[in-house]
């Protein structure tokens, strides 16, 4: 099993990663693959490798340097890969198809991010997906599925009994994803993460998209529920308030958004959040007074209510938008 690392750093180095590129991945120090040098990494299984190209990187090349990649580094020893730019991302699609084509060669592959590009190499709204679905088939050990950029993104509903860990990284997270995400049934699933987003980058997601996740029946197991980086923050506290999900999770995320006072009073005047171990807001509009109040009522939970922007009338706005 792929082990993540501690909750609170793996989510804040996530944020910086828009910026630049992460340096760990599923609990593992990532590498670049350099043709000339990864022969010499004794155990292909203790790093997560990323693979990438550059902006002028054509399809051919970047297959090619995968192929090269496959006959350097032992493939099967393989336990968490990081796709990084294969050319124009804003014009090509992630390359889904490649990976699909040569996952039998991937047999202790754990962990995947597809699309770990910087906002240098690529705007997060402009990065061009396509259709995963493929990749849940392909994979069926899989544990740990990131995914960076929403342009395209389609997702059939489907089952997979050992996905652990599932986030899309977006800007704008349309509706129909959130619907999709929320019809598959992840049996195993422990920890999701979605990026809302705002309405000007494609993010028109309501809360009635994401009410099946929130009723928790296909997510028997959710432990983690981020609902991060959203216009409709307070909206999304409303919601939560009377969610059956949050009984059993332990950590309930809903930093990097719009988040202000009205939020807060709809999560207090819910249901009980003593049990939770964590409850991030960080970067949020919530005021001194409220966000006191809320810190008061829960003792016993570590509460993120750090980087509070100032609140001038109509001049909210997300971490991450284009």
């Amino acid at each position: 099993m792929v082990r993540p690392p501690p909750q609170t750093d793996r989510i804040r180095s996530l944020v910086v990663a828009i910026y630049q590129h992460i340096t760990e991945f599923a609990g593992l120090p990532v590498t670049v693959f350099d043709p000339e040098s990864a022969a010499s990494v004794v155990d292909p299984a203790s790093t997560a490798w990323r693979i990438e190209g550059d902006y002028e990187t054509s399809t051919d090349e970047f297959r090619e340097l995968f192929e090269k990649f496959l006959s350097v580094v032992d493939p099967a020893q393989v336990r968490a890969l990081i796709i990084g730019q294969w050319g124009e991302a804003y014009e090509e699609s992630a390359p889904v198809d490649m990976l699909v084509e040569f996952a039998p060669s991937f047999s202790a592959l754990r962990a995947l991010f597809l699309a770990e590009l910087t906002m240098e190499e690529s705007e997060i709204s402009w990065i061009q997906q396509g259709d995963i679905t493929p990749l849940f088939t392909a994979f069926p050990e899989l544990e740990i599925l990131r995914v960076r950029g929403t342009e395209g993104l389609e997702l059939t509903p489907l089952r997979h009994t050992n996905l652990r860990e599932f986030a899309i990284e977006s800007g704008g997270l349309p509706g129909r994803v959130v619907r999709q995400v929320a019809e598959c049934d992840l049996p195993a699933l422990t920890h999701l993460e979605l990026w809302l987003g705002t309405d000007n980058y494609g993010g028109d997601a309501t809360v009635d998209d994401f009410a099946p996740i929130l009723a928790g029946g296909r997510l028997p197991a959710l432990r983690r529920l981020g609902l991060r980086n959203a216009e409709i923050a307070d909206q999304v506290a409303a919601a939560v308030a009377g969610a059956p999900v949050v009984a059993r999770l332990d950590v309930l995320d809903m930093s990097l958004g719009m988040l202000g006072d009205d939020g807060v009073a709809a999560l207090l005047a819910g249901q009980p959040l003593t049990h939770l171990k964590r409850l991030d807001l960080h970067r949020h509009y919530i005021s001194d007074e409220v966000g006191a109040r809320l810190t008061g009522e829960l003792p016993g939970v570590e509460v993120d209510l750090s980087d509070q922007q100032k609140d001038r009338p109509g001049d909210r706005y997300v971490a991450v938008s284009e």
